[in-house]
Parts: C-alpha cells; structure tokens; sequence
C-alpha cells in the first residue's frame, strides 16, 4: 500500500473517531502515532511523540496565545459587557430592529476585547436577549441576531481562530489581525442593514425603541471609554509597528487587569477565576496544538499534502472555483465539527497544495477563519447555537430558524471576498 493511501486511511480512521465522539486532540495524537508507526517503524514513532510537540511548542510565537486569552477571561469577570450594550443600545435603539443592531455592534465590539466567539454569546446571550424580549422582539430573530454577531470574534482581533492559523501556517499573527478588521466592520454594517430590512418588512420581529437624550448617550460612553480605549491601543500598536503581537496581548492582559481593579469591576475572587479559567482553556488548546504536530509530521511522511499540492495545481481551473469549493467543504465540516478543530483538521493538509497555486497566504486565513466562523452558526451542529441554547434554554430549531438570514449575509461575505480580495488585504498591505 501507498504512503498516500495510508494517508488517505488516516484521515478517514481520524473523522470515524471524531464521530465515536473522542476529543479531538487524542484522536490526532492516536492517529498521527499509529500512522507513522505503520510508514516507518515503533522507534520513529516514539521520537516523534518525544520530541515533535516540545520542539514545535517551545516557541515565543505561542505566548501570544494565553496572554489574550487572559485579556478576555478578565473582561468576562467585569461588568463591561453590561456597559458595552449599555451605551450601543443608548445610540442605536431608537431605529426600527435597533436593539439587534446594538447586539450586533456590541458582539463586535466585544469580539475585539476578548477574541472568544463563546464568551460572547455567553455575556450577550444574558444582557441583550432579555432586553429585546422585554421590548416585544420576535423570540427567533432575537436569539439569531445574538448567536450570529457572537462569531464576529473570530473575525475581528485578537482572534483565536487568526493565532491558531497563524502558528500553524507560520504566516504572522498581527499581520492576519489586521486582515480581519475591514471584513469584520463589513459584516457588521451588513448585519446592521439587513436586520433593519427584515424589520421593515416584518414589524413584528423588531419595533423601535425609546429615544436617548444626548445627555443619557454621553453618560453610557464615558463608561466604556477606558476599555475601548485599551483595545485602540492594542490594535493599533500591532497596526503601527509600535509592538509585536505577543508584547501586545501581554499589554492587553495587563490592562484589563489594571481597569477592572481602577473601576472596582473585579473582586479578588474573580481574578482568581479568571486565572483559572484561563490556564484551563489553554491546557486544552496546547493539547489540540501539541496533538496537531505529531499529525503534521504524519501527513509529511505520508506525503498527502503534496501529492494534493501536485493534484490541485494541475487542475487548470481559475481560484475562484478553488475557493468555492473551501466554501463548500467547511460549511460540510461545520455541519459536524467546532471551529478550532475544523482549522486544525485541515490546514495542515490543504495549505501547502492552496499556496503552491498561489493563493495569497492572509487573504487565505481571513478566507478560512471567515468559514470558521460560518461553520459555528451551521446546523445541524453549529456550536454557538449550542452555548446559546445552554445559557438561555431556548430550543435550538428556534435559533438555527433565526440564524438562517445570517447564514444567507455570510454567503454573500464571502462572494465578496472573492470578488473583492482587498477586503482583506487592504490593511495588512498598509502596515508599518
């Protein structure tokens, strides 16, 4: 047998126990292990699970993970996402759906200060969900505005779905932070019309809301102005070259730390919490991470990915229908699988055979994270929907009804990102 059909088996041996439900990072570890046990030998093997994952990990490039990770795990603790919907209801409610678009602007907003798709749909799903159901909102279209703006953190930095395509790509984490902000503010203003046009069209879904004197508008700012002002700093810094991406997650982490001490937002307890939570989450990723490289040596070895990369090049055919076909193939994966593991399943195969074609390698992660984050609404097994559905004890048919529109926007994102590949490019092109 092949090395590339003992690839091929691997990859099918790796979703039949994705399927029996086994975590993801062990089902990478068993099949990277067994696989290069059977190219090579039981001593190859070995070397390989002794040495691939420190080696690869023992870097300064992943640092930036659990630093803005801490960022976002504090910010959970306070109440500045209670202020953030505060002051984005206060300048939007007024118009017609204009609690949506404040959760919406909101998830956004939030998604840039702590980069979880989860923490958002979590904070919002409590603050804004209440609030339009008060306001006699639609309970389906409620619960779909707020699941579908949860995965602007994906998009917008710091994003985990960025750092984890970066470090396995090896293509700069700032750099693809910048990729996603102008694709991201797109989708909100999107979101944002579109929402508006559903509730012209249906008044039920979305009435207006009571107006806010300049006074109540300026008010509600003040409150955020610190916490907006640290993400400006943090994203502006990686913008301007004024620090590296890890020296700004390390800025980010300090400051939210500082801020919710400042304002009296965050009890001891609940840095001890946000400590934990953090260590939690990135002994989990790391295990993914660690995992993925005994994989990746694996596919190497079975000389899959170039055979894909010789395959996929001589196909003669324009890129756009290439990245159809990406569109296609995640929107598969997200029907069964979450969004790291999505990204971690496939880049290690699909990257070397889309950059041989010439597909620019930041616009390709704006492209990828951007599915990732469509994957994570998809039904049958989007998992926002899920964390949704478990914070607010709604029925998931009722969200995955609501999110239908959202998925339709997302569609047309990404035509356009196809059509328009500056979307993503413009900014990363400016840096300093």
């Amino acid at each position: 047998m092949s090395a590339e059909m003992i690839g091929i088996l691997g990859i099918v041996a790796l979703l039949l126990l994705l399927a029996l439900k086994m975590w993801v990072g062990a089902a990478l570890a068993v099949v990277g292990f067994v696989g290069i046990l059977i190219l090579k030998n039981f001593s190859v093997a070995m070397t390989v699970l002794g040495t691939a994952p420190f080696n690869n990990i023992n870097s300064y490039s992943f640092t930036v993970i659990p630093l803005f990770t801490l960022m976002g795990t504090v910010i959970a603790e306070t109440t500045m996402g209670v202020d953030l919907y505060a002051a984005v209801k206060a300048w939007l409610g007024r118009f017609r759906g204009g609690l949506s678009s404040a959760t919406v602007v909101a998830c956004g907003i939030l998604g840039a200060i702590c980069g979880s798709s989860n923490t958002g749909v979590m904070i919002m799903s409590r603050i804004a969900l209440p609030e339009m159901e008060a306001n006699n909102y639609d309970e389906s279209f409620a619960c779909g505005c707020t699941a579908a703006g949860a995965p602007l953190a994906l998009l917008i930095p710091p994003s985990m779905g960025f750092m984890m395509y970066g470090i396995i790509t090896e293509n700069p984490i700032g750099v693809l932070f910048m990729s996603g902000i102008g694709v991201g503010v797109l989708q909100i203003i999107l979101y944002c019309i579109l929402i508006w046009v559903l509730c012209k069209i249906h008044p039920e879904y979305g009435p207006q809301g009571p107006k806010s004197t300049s006074a109540q508008r300026m008010k509600t700012l003040v409150k955020v102005i610190p916490i907006l002002l640290l993400m400006v700093l943090v994203l502006g810094g990686i913008y301007l070259g004024w620090f590296t991406t890890t020296e700004a997650g390390a800025i980010g982490a300090f400051g939210s730390i500082v801020l919710s001490i400042i304002f009296r937002q965050c009890k001891l307890k609940n840095l001890y919490k946000a400590f934990k939570d953090t260590a939690i989450l990135i002994g989990m990723i790391f295990f993914l991470m660690a995992s993925t490289y005994i994989f990746v040596q694996f596919m190497s070895m079975s000389h899959l990915p170039a055979m894909l990369a010789k395959f996929v090049s001589g196909l003669q055919v324009p890129q756009w229908t290439i990245a159809i076909a990406l569109v296609l193939l995640y929107f598969i994966l997200g029907m069964f699988l979450p969004e790291i593991p999505m990204l971690v399943l496939t880049m290690p195969v699909l990257y070397p055979a889309l950059k041989s074609i010439g597909f620019d390698p930041i616009w390709l992660g704006c492209f990828i994270v951007k599915l990732m984050a469509l994957g994570s609404i998809s039904p049958p097994v989007g998992m926002t929907v899920y964390t949704m559905s478990g914070v607010t004890k709604k029925p998931v048919e009722k969200i995955f009804k609501g999110v239908l529109p959202f998925i339709i926007m997302d569609v047309a994102i990404l035509a356009l990102m196809i059509v328009f590949p500056q979307l993503a490019t413009f900014i990363p092109n400016h840096m300093k």
